[in-house]
């Protein structure tokens, strides 16, 4: 029973495999079926191929010639006009020899004499720019002076071939020179070795595990994407091309974006009369009335912490800082507008204000080296605020979504210096006490 067993599960194997050789066998018999067809369509490829470089060659034989028929047009039309100006002059010249030539034969010598002393004159200033008036060198040559330069073209053809177009294979990722900084990640990579490549795609997830998005497509081999959220974890992976297909994506590579920002100020966008300095950290303006500036950073993910530095404080100016859109109104206090959040402050107390609307008076003002907080928690969705180190009012503002620019407002009373990537004074709290 032993021996049966044995041999039953080895007649099984070899069944299995007798199949399989047998499903091989039926496979090689439709490929063979398929080659003369294959064939027949690659040879139809190859003939319209060829067609195409001998119409190129027909048309720009036809060019060619067309430029050899203008230039023997030229030359003709260059050497005619010469031999009937040539003519023209000869006639007028034979018309002055002919005339001599008679007076030569006057045989009255008072008329000689009254004539010969002018028309010596003239025969000799003709005589004398004969050459000037009319060049006998030929202006153009009637030879074609040019070469036909095919070289290039026929060792083209020459050496034509076929050659195996493969999709490229799957391309590498150098984790070595990747790179984070701030909210900007870099990403370098390198083809498959022997692979020919059309072109790259780059892909980034959204930094929170989610679906891959399309970030650069071109043939270099490095790219930096800017404008990603803080604090978070982007994965990347890229693919390339070439007319045969595509190849398999890469290995991913991870890569952490700041888990603060570290921001400056924004002078291409602010508005004219606002001044900085300080490598756009410190801020002055031109005007009696209050203008914007915004930072250079987006912010939309994070909990963000800064604080501006009162440097010069006027006529009990009043201070606005907080946050906004990027289109946010530039000639008017930061706040006034639905695009903006913000607290302004003087010398006794503050107030929060967005799109118009003055909330929560609270006691406690600044003065020159006053340190005002401003801390965006993200994660919450709130605005709060901190003088001194210390929280000025409750919760300023809440349910914040989207895409978020730090900002100041001032006038020519104030100059004040931002200072960036901050640790928070406090953690957050999910106080009830919000104003908006």
């Amino acid at each position: 029973m032993v021996y049966f067993t044995e041999l039953s599960q080895t007649l099984q194997s070899l069944s299995e495999k007798a199949k399989t050789e047998t499903e091989f066998i039926q496979k090689l018999k439709a490929m063979t079926e398929r080659i003369p067809p294959n064939c027949v369509d690659f040879e139809a490829l190859v003939v319209a191929q060829c067609d195409s470089l001998i119409d190129a060659i027909q048309q720009r034989k036809q060019e060619l010639l067309d430029f050899v028929s203008a230039e023997r047009d030229m030359k003709v039309k260059i050497l005619k006009d010469q031999a009937h100006a040539c003519t023209s002059h000869l006639q007028k010249t034979t018309s002055l020899l002919y005339f001599c030539i008679e007076v030569l034969k006057e045989s009255d010598p008072a008329s000689f004499l009254q004539i010969s002393s002018s028309l010596l004159n003239r025969v000799s200033l003709v005589d004398q720019h004969f050459f000037k008036e009319i060049g006998l060198i030929p202006r153009v040559s009637p030879e074609f002076e040019l070469t036909l330069d095919n070289s290039s073209v026929l060792h083209a053809i020459q050496t034509m071939n076929f050659f195996q177009m493969k999709a490229p294979g799957q391309p590498a990722i150098l984790p070595e020179e990747c790179s984070a900084e701030n909210n900007s990640v870099t990403i370098a990579w390198q083809p498959y070795p022997g692979s020919v490549v059309d072109a790259y795609t780059l892909e980034l997830d959204d930094g929170n595990g989610g679906d891959f998005r399309v970030v650069y497509i071109g043939p270099e081999m490095m790219c930096t994407v800017d404008g990603l959220h803080f604090n978070s974890i982007y994965n990347a992976r890229v693919k390339c091309q070439n007319h045969a297909g595509e190849s398999d994506y890469s290995d991913l590579v991870s890569l952490q974006t700041a888990e603060v920002a570290w921001f400056s100020l924004d002078s291409v966008t602010a508005h004219p009369d606002i001044i900085t300095s300080n490598d756009n950290l410190t801020a002055t303006c031109n005007s009696f009335e209050h203008r914007v500036i915004l930072g250079s950073t987006g912010l939309s993910r994070g909990v963000h912490y800064w604080e501006v530095t009162i440097n010069r404080y006027e006529n009990n100016a009043d201070i606005v800082i907080g946050i906004a859109r990027f289109d946010v109104t530039k000639d008017t206090m930061l706040g006034k507008d639905n695009k903006g959040w913000s607290m302004y402050i003087d010398y006794k107390r503050s107030w929060f204000l967005h799109n118009d609307k003055h909330t929560n008076r609270t006691d406690g003002g600044i003065q020159v080296s006053s340190v005002i907080g401003v801390l965006l928690d993200l994660h919450h969705n709130t605005l709060n605020y901190f003088v001194n180190g210390e929280s000025q009012g409750p919760i300023a503002f809440s349910n914040l979504c989207g895409v978020y620019f730090p900002a100041v407002s001032i006038n020519r009373n104030i100059q004040v210096t931002l200072h960036t990537g901050l640790t928070p004074p406090i953690e957050t709290s999910d106080s009830d006490d919000s104003a908006v």
